[in-house]
Formats: C-alpha cells, structure tokens, sequence
C-alpha cells in the first residue's frame, strides 16, 4: 500500500462528491423519529438486569439540603463538591441500582473507555487512585464511581431504583418539591439535574420488531445469563447460535470481536461504518503517568483538555489518537476559531480531513483479507462527523469465516423483522439471537426530553418557557423563573471529547453557587437581562458551524441529517477560555444572581 497522502485540488472535489452521495444513501425522511423509546410495550428492554428488584421502602416526604438528580460522573461530582463546600444532606437519586450512570448500565463484553482512564477518570487526585490500564474496562471505570462515592459519604441519602417523575417549586416555602415513582414527594433547597445523555437505550423502529421469537437484547442491558461469560468474553453459550448486531458505532466496535470469537455465527448489520483508529491499550503503572508528584492528574487533565482544545501547550502528557488528531478533533467543538474567511478555512481543514480519512481508509484495505468486505467497511464522510472509535481488534474480527457482514446502506436500514431472523435487501437472515447496538436517546433525557416535568414560578413548565423563545440559560446552568435549579449537561456551555471534565468544571460551579446562596441566605436565580446577555455571548460562534454538520452522514451529531438544533448551543470560544470564564465570574459577579429569600429557613 502506498502512504496516504494530502489530496489535490480535483481530488478533494472528487472526495466532496462521494461524500455526498454516501450521505445521501442514508439520510432518511423520518429523521430521529426511526428510533422508538424502550419504554411502553418494549420496557423490557430498559429494565435493570443488575440489581434484583428495589430495595423495599416506604415513601419519603423528609427535607434535604440538595436533592442530585442522577448518579452518573456528574451526579457524584456534584455531591462529592457539594461535600468539599460543607453541604450536608446531599440526596442523589437514579434509576440505577448504584452509581455510575452509563457505566452502570454498559456492561457489554469488550467495554472500554474510549478517552485515556488518566484523564477520563475524574478525582484520582482526591481519591489517590492510579488506573490500571491506559483505558480502563467498564468495571474498573464503575468502582471507582463507586470509590467516590464512598469517599465524599454519598451512600445514605441516596435513592437507587427510583425514577424522579416531577420537579416542583414551591413558592411559599422557596424549596423543591421532588416526585418519584415509588410515592416519594421530599422537599430540596436546592435542586441539581445531572442526568446525562447516555442512560435511556433507544431502539431501531424496524417493522416487526415485536414479532421476532428468538432472544433479543439491548447493549446497555446485557443478558448474561443467556451468553454466559463476562466482560472480558467467553460466552460459551453461544457457541451453537446465530447472532446478530444492529450498529457499529463505539459499543459495537468493542463488542464485535468478542461475539465474533464466541458466536457460531455472527451477522453485522450496518448502516454507517465508523472511523476505527489504533487503540494500542496497554497496562499503567504509577511512574508511566507521573503519579508521584500532587496534583498530577489535574496537571495530566488540563494538558489534554488543552490540546484537543487547539489551544496551545509545550508537551504531551496523553499522547494518544486524540491528541494526535487535535486539529480535526477541535472541530466535534462549536467554536471553529479561526482567523479568515470560512472558506479559506474549510478548505485547509478538507486537506487536513482528507489525508487523515484516507489512511484510516487504507487501514482497513491492509487489514481486511477480503475487498468486497472492506470496501464496505470504509467511512465516507469527515473525521468529525461522528464519534471517532479506536479498536485493534475489530476489523481482523472481519477476516475469520463466522463473520458475515451486511451493508444497510442501500435500504436505509434493515427492511423488517420477521419470527426467525432480519431481512435485509429481500434477503433474509435467521437468527437465534437478535441484539441492538443502537446506543442512547442522546440530548432527550431528564428535564430536556419532557419526561421529566420541572413547573418553576407559578408553576411555569420549562420545557413549554423554551418551546416558544428557545433554550434560555446563564452559563447553560440556572434560568430565569427556575430558582434554586441548576442543570448540568452540554446545554449552552462547554463541550469537550472528554465530558468528565467538562462536568467536575460545572460541579465545582453548582457547589461555589449553592455555598455563596447559603452564605448570603439567597436564592440563586438569573434575570431575563442576565441571560440576554449569555445567549449573545453564545450568538458570537453559532452560525459558524452549520455548514460541517449540514453535509455530514446522519447521526446524532447532527439529528439524523438534519442539521444541528436551532439557536445557540455551546459557547464559542472552547472550553479552556469558559472555564476560564466561570471562574473569573465566581470571583467577580456570583451576586448577580442571588435573590433574596422571603421564606423562612
């Protein structure tokens, strides 16, 4: 194979179309709406296969100081800065049968973070934990959730198996009053939503998924007792089944490999291949990351976060895909700060984008034996345009004779599911196993999705307030008419590939917020002038990136083809400078926004 090289002016136009084209053949007019939610009469899909049954108790109507709603990476960090802030009664609440939030739920053989443990892994400094590998299996990534909250004493307020159904505000008190599915109504001061983006599975809406006789399953519920195994594979029980996967992107490029070496016979259905990069893991030890100097996993965090930032930094403390992509990976960020026209800018950025799609594509052609195999298995589209993944394992899984994949390109997915198996361009495959790698309702869960009703003043709804003038927000945190409500999430602040961080940045926030509102005996509540003032902050970079994601392949970047949501989304300028931002503010202006309070403590 000849080395990859940076396109020519005609190569580039040529590329351009192709990529038209590809994404042609799978936009499709239903949009998002091709997905179904696993609830109703597919709940069975979300139900917990970890924890057998809730533990049983009756109602709660007590007062806590600060109710967290969800105990994922930003449940526990806000608790846990709660804690450093001298807050007492911190009551984290999930649906899960612990904390960990995705991590509780992905338990699917081969799963891995994809971004370096070292930096993924929030709080090694204040919990002294060295992660043992560079990127960290599930488990591990759980227990140490599970090591935080043990550290900031998070366990006995806390509420598992119990889905919060309601948010209320109470004016004569100024509280919270939270619902939640098993008759509890308890009273907050403070109310934190930290309920992530990758909890709630979402299903393919395949014509006759309900009729299918065979066993099924979603990734992020993984039925062990029916594959046998673990984690790390060995799924003995399939040995004498025909498996197959819907979805290749980040959970199915892990799990594949493993069905692959276990499965009589596995059947790939794919839609959109993805980009899979080296992943190269390997075991760590202490003096591998410096782990004997203090503060040395803030120190390793922020060198990342500054790289793959574009800003510009002396060393490579990570030095992995990421960081060595930094320059297309800036471009998952909505800022695209750069000095010139965009159209001096897109095209230096194509060149930079297409040298590096064609050797992930050449990649696949040195690996993969047969041609018609990899040809399939080559991502048309830019780099950015879905969520890079990196796996050694996944595309030799394609070279063994129980492997057969099944481009859905052409038929826009798979054509319907019968009692025996998929059919797929009239033909049909019969199966055994039928298991769903088609990820999460991204963006749709908690309070933005309206399965979670939050009445604010006068018992305002948020989500109908943002349905007529759009998302309104100081720092994508507080609103007005929401007092005492802080919303962690990607809304209208800081995007990182690494969210962890982006979220310990918004709990040490929401922690400084509640302490300057109980030192101050205040509400924390923006003004309508407040907010303005945000949203053109936000104004300044947002139509600048409409047209990357307008061309891009369908997927939940950009709503399935249809470009990315109206208004402001996140803050133009990166995450280091909003940091940077939120700080600065805390020093100067916190009393912005603290009302006086008029009920009685």
């Amino acid at each position: 194979m000849t080395t990859p090289h940076a396109p020519a002016p005609d190569e580039l136009a040529a590329l351009r179309h192709r990529y038209r084209l590809e994404r042609e053949r799978r936009v499709r007019p239903d949009g998002a709406a091709q997905y179904r939610d696993a609830d109703a009469e597919f709940g069975y899909y979300a139900a917990d296969p970890y924890t057998e049954g809730p533990v049983e108790r009756g109602p709660l109507h007590d007062t806590v100081d600060v109710a967290v709603i969800g105990g994922g990476f930003g449940g526990i960090l806000a608790g846990a800065r709660l804690r450093q802030q001298g807050v007492e009664r911190v009551r984290i609440v999930d649906k899960g049968g612990d904390v960990g939030g995705t991590w509780y739920w992905n338990r699917y053989p081969g799963v891995h973070c994809d971004i370096e443990a070292h930096v993924y892994l929030p709080m090694l400094d204040e919990t002294g934990y060295v992660p043992e590998w560079k990127y960290s299996p599930g488990d591990e990534i759980r227990r140490h959730a599970m090591r935080i909250a043990h550290r900031f004493d998070l366990y006995p307020d806390a509420l598992f198996s119990t889905g919060v159904t309601a948010l209320t505000w109470d004016e004569a008190s100024e509280s919270w009053i939270v619902a939640t599915d098993r008759g509890d109504a308890f009273r907050a001061t403070y109310v934190v939503t930290a309920t992530g983006t990758l909890t709630d599975p979402k299903l393919p809406g395949i014509p006759g998924i309900e009729d299918f006789k065979g066993h099924t399953f979603h990734t992020s519920r993984w039925d062990y007792a029916y594959t046998g195994g673990t984690p790390e594979g060995g799924m003995t029980d399939l040995a004498d089944k025909r498996v197959g996967i819907v979805g290749t992107g980040a959970t199915g490029i892990q799990v594949i490999p493993l069905l692959a070496e276990d499965a009589a016979h596995l059947y790939v259905f794919q839609r959109t291949p993805s980009t899979v990069d080296v992943r190269a893991n390997r075991r760590t030890t202490a003096s591998d990351v410096g782990a004997d100097r203090e503060g040395w996993a803030h120190e390793r965090r922020e060198n990342y976060l500054r790289i793959v930032s574009g800003e510009p930094e002396d060393r490579d403390l990570v030095a992995d895909q990421w960081t060595a992509s930094a320059g297309l990976l800036e471009k998952l960020l909505p800022s695209f700060r750069r000095q010139g026209d965009r159209k001096t800018f897109e095209a230096a950025y194509d060149v930079a984008d297409a040298a590096k799609m064609n050797e992930l594509r050449a990649r696949i052609e040195q690996t993969v034996t047969d041609p018609e195999t990899a040809r399939k298995l080559q991502p048309w589209y830019r780099y950015a345009c879905k969520r890079p993944t990196f796996s050694d394992l996944y595309y030799p899984a394609f070279n063994r004779d129980n492997v057969t994949l099944v481009d859905t390109a052409d038929t826009h997915g798979i054509e319907r599911i019968t009692e025996h198996g998929v059919v797929v361009g009239g033909m049909a495959y019969e199966l055994d196993c039928l298991i769903f790698a088609t990820g999460f309702n991204v963006g749709t869960s908690g309070i933005h999705s309206g399965k979670l009703p939050v009445h604010g003043r006068g018992g305002v709804q948020l989500l109908h307030t943002w349905a007529r003038q759009g998302p309104r927000t100081l720092h994508g945190l507080t609103s007005n008419g929401f007092p005492n409500l802080i919303q962690m999430g990607p809304l209208q602040n800081a995007s990182s590939v690494n969210f962890t961080h982006i979220l310990d940045e918004q709990a040490v926030h929401a922690a400084a917020l509640i302490a300057a509102a109980e030192a101050g005996g205040a509400l924390i509540e923006p003004s309508r002038e407040t907010e303005d003032a945000w949203l053109a902050v936000l104004a300044e970079g947002a139509p600048d990136h409409e047209w990357f994601h307008a061309e891009c392949t369908p997927g939940y970047y950009n709503r399935e083809g249809r470009g990315r949501p109206n208004g402001p989304h996140a803050y133009p300028h990166g995450a280091v400078a909003f940091h940077q931002l939120l700080k600065q503010w805390r020093d100067e202006s916190v009393g912005e926004i603290l009302q006086a309070r008029t009920a009685p403590r």
